[in-house]
């Protein structure tokens, strides 16, 4: 038996980069109780001199966008996040070998999941988390974004390595 053989060739799978995915769904979902528990809709607690908990609904995408609309962004986003998911998941089944790409991509996909399950569950995402610098506040958010700008950032820097190294 040879083996070229793709049958008995071993490939890496993208079990630990689901399991991922998972623990951040799962960090996200759980501070988002809490905090539904903890704060009214509007209150805020002062955590430092630039960090606040705050419970805030947000029926748009990033910094808002379309929130004000009249409630048919819901399905455009959620559908968004199915098809993005979609991707993440056959390009991490392509790529599974490659680490840095799989853990960037595993970030956005418990992100895209984590505000993907607010949509369906209560038509909005919850956000908790306000920085601030002085006046100025950074728009709310919660675990599942963070996840997801760390997973770009990631990516934005694997695809930055792979291009010098090509050079």
């Amino acid at each position: 038996m040879g083996s070229g053989n793709a049958i008995f060739r071993a490939r890496p799978g993208i079990t630990l980069w689901l399991v991922i995915a998972a623990l951040i769904i799962i960090c996200d979902q759980l501070t988002k109780i809490w905090v539904g528990k903890l704060l009214h809709m509007g209150q805020s607690i002062r955590l430092t001199s630039f960090l606040n908990l705050v419970l805030a609904y947000n029926r748009g995408a990033a910094f808002s966008f379309l929130a004000a609309a009249s409630g048919w962004q819901r399905y455009l986003f959620t559908g968004i996040s199915v098809i993005a998911i979609i991707f993440i998941l056959y390009f991490m089944r392509r790529n599974a070998g490659q680490k840095l790409f799989c853990l960037s991509f595993s970030l956005v996909l418990g992100g895209a999941a984590g505000n993907l399950i607010d949509r369906l569950l209560y038509g909005h995402v919850v956000d908790f988390i306000d920085f601030y610098v002085g006046r100025w506040h950074w728009p709310a958010f919660n675990i599942a974004d963070s996840a997801i700008t760390i997973g770009v950032i990631l990516f934005l820097l694997d695809e930055f390595r792979r291009v010098h190294k090509g050079r």
